[in-house]
């Protein structure tokens, strides 16, 4: 079907053509990395990269920082770690900005995709992101040393923690949970209601480890920069925070299906990092991802500090490496590119890029005749939303709230309520507040906006987010998209209509979706 110069209505209008095929996938990779964790006193993050496989982990004196790789192997085909994959960088001779001094200038950068690119460059520093992704993403793991015990100053503290369990309503099983590991059996201790200081602080005396289950809810450090490098990987970027009292251990030895950056950020501890074994792939199918001590042996990666308490946050990043269970039946799974999202997809379908033609040549070879059933832009659509819905809601500059609804004049005063009108004008400047906040999906019949500035910080704590939009605002939506991130005026918008460019204008600004180039002032 010729698509070009279509209008994107008839584009969406064209999926529906036929009857969708129902096309029952089987996903024959699995992805895993066994590990355990034996600790005096250890705190540990855990930033939560959904894909597929990576081991990175870096020791920073004190500070140990771990990118788990989970290798995509088959039941009959496992890959192993060598000991000669594991590479180790030691960063001296280098430096990097601080945390705090980071952010403040990723403010600056007018472009979240840029923003994004070097947040990560920072995180994986010295090692340069291409050669990362050229050596180590999905092939081996990587071992990054530092002589910088604050590298990650800023992110997340034990202060912090104890703040948080003072000051906030942390819910035990929904924010934080409270576990044990002794004599080889895994427990958890949660009792109901609200966690406060004197019963976790308890707990972790008699020497139970303290997972706190998404700190970015309560921790703007962690927000800023989990919601900066989703747009990185094109799916959400979550974090758990592991706390851990001397001489215990909070958990079996266990495999994670996703990618993990785990920050070692405060205290010392030990760590071992395991190859995947043949014998317990039967047992990896099963509901849970805690083994015994039996099923593992000589561990792959050993660090060794002498341990004292450990403060780890783990960041899980949520993307998979492929789109195979949307509608491939094929077990040759297809990779998926990070940057997918940006050339794929209906909003995309008329866009002239060499990495859509590859793509599409590439679905095409997997596909052959099935291919006609099997639309790559739908299917990238329906990954699309769902990260759109893991989502964290960006975190707004002093100078996008002044220029966003969050910024505008409406109070009360006086008896009344003032301010209230904020007028937009053909003439106002606006743009997407990120490049991935918002995005066009259709379903044959109706096209709808899906968008993540009215996301929880809490993982999926709403429903999906979105917006049917009417016929007159489609090519509109599509061009500001495009257009990011310059400006463009509210009467460049492509509507027949006046009318309809402010329509469209004022529904964005009310859903937090755009800023203007100038704060708005009340008429």
């Amino acid at each position: 079907m010729e698509r070009k110069h279509m209008s994107a209505l008839s584009i969406y209008q064209s999926l529906s053509g036929g009857t969708k095929p129902q096309v029952q996938v089987k996903m024959l990779h699995m992805r895993d990395c066994i590990r355990t964790k034996e600790n005096n006193h250890h705190f540990s993050a855990k930033l939560l990269i959904k894909s597929s496989s990576s081991v990175l982990a870096s020791n920073i004196m004190n500070t140990i920082y771990n990118i788990y790789s989970v290798l995509n192997f088959s039941p009959h085909d496992l890959l192993f770690f060598q000991e000669k994959d594991c590479e180790t960088h030691n960063g001296e001779g280098f430096e990097s900005p601080a945390l705090d001094a980071l952010l403040t200038d990723l403010t600056k950068v007018n472009n979240s995709r840029d923003r994004a690119n070097r947040l990560f460059q920072w995180l994986l520093h010295p090692v340069q992101d291409k050669s990362f992704f050229r050596d180590n993403w999905e092939k081996k793991p990587i071992l990054i040393q530092r002589q910088n015990p604050d590298y990650y100053k800023g992110l997340f503290s034990t202060a912090e923690f104890d703040h948080i369990l003072r000051n906030e309503d942390v819910q035990y099983a929904v924010n934080l949970d409270v576990t044990s590991y002794t004599n080889g059996k895994r427990e958890t201790h949660n009792p109901p209601g609200r966690a406060l200081p004197y019963t976790v602080w308890d707990f972790y005396e008699s020497g139970c480890s303290l997972r706190m289950l998404n700190p970015q809810a309560f921790s703007s450090s962690v927000w800023q920069v989990l919601s900066i490098l989703q747009e990185k990987f094109g799916s959400m970027v979550g974090a758990n925070v592991y706390l851990t009292p001397a001489g215990t251990q909070g958990f079996a030895p266990h495999y994670d299906d996703i990618e993990a950056f785990i920050l070692q950020l405060e205290g010392k501890k030990h760590w071992r990092v395991y190859n995947p074994r043949r014998e317990i792939c039967n047992r990896l199918q099963a509901k849970t991802d805690m083994l015994v001590d039996s099923d593992v042996r000589r561990p792959h990666i050993l660090v060794r500090r002498d341990a004292v308490w450990t403060l780890i946050l783990t960041a899980p990043i949520h993307c998979r490496a492929s789109i195979g269970e949307q509608w491939i039946i094929s077990p040759n799974l297809m990779k998926m590119p990070l940057d997918y999202l940006q050339f794929m997809g209906v909003q995309n379908s008329e866009k002239e890029d060499p990495r859509r033609d590859k793509f599409i040549a590439h679905v095409e070879g997997l596909m052959k005749k099935l291919v006609s059933f099997a639309p790559a832009d739908a299917a990238v659509d329906q990954k699309a939303r769902d990260f759109l819905h893991d989502c964290l809601p960006p975190v707004l500059s002093a100078e996008e709230k002044a220029s966003s609804v969050y910024g505008a004049p409406a109070r009360w005063g006086d008896g009344e309520a003032l301010d209230v009108t904020v007028q937009l004008k053909g003439q106002t400047q606006i743009r997407l507040v990120r490049a991935g906040a918002a995005r066009l999906c259709g379903d044959g019949e109706t096209v709808s906006l899906f968008y993540t500035t009215e996301n929880s910080r809490v993982y999926r704590k709403e429903e999906p987010k979105s917006i049917e939009m009417k016929a007159e605002h489609i090519d509109a939506m599509e061009f500001l998209i495009h257009s990011y991130p310059k400006f463009v005026s509210v009467a460049s918008l492509p509507c027949e209509k006046m009318e309809a460019k402010m329509s469209l204008a004022e529904l964005l600004f009310e859903k937090g979706l755009i800023h203007t180039a100038e704060p708005l002032t009340a008429e």
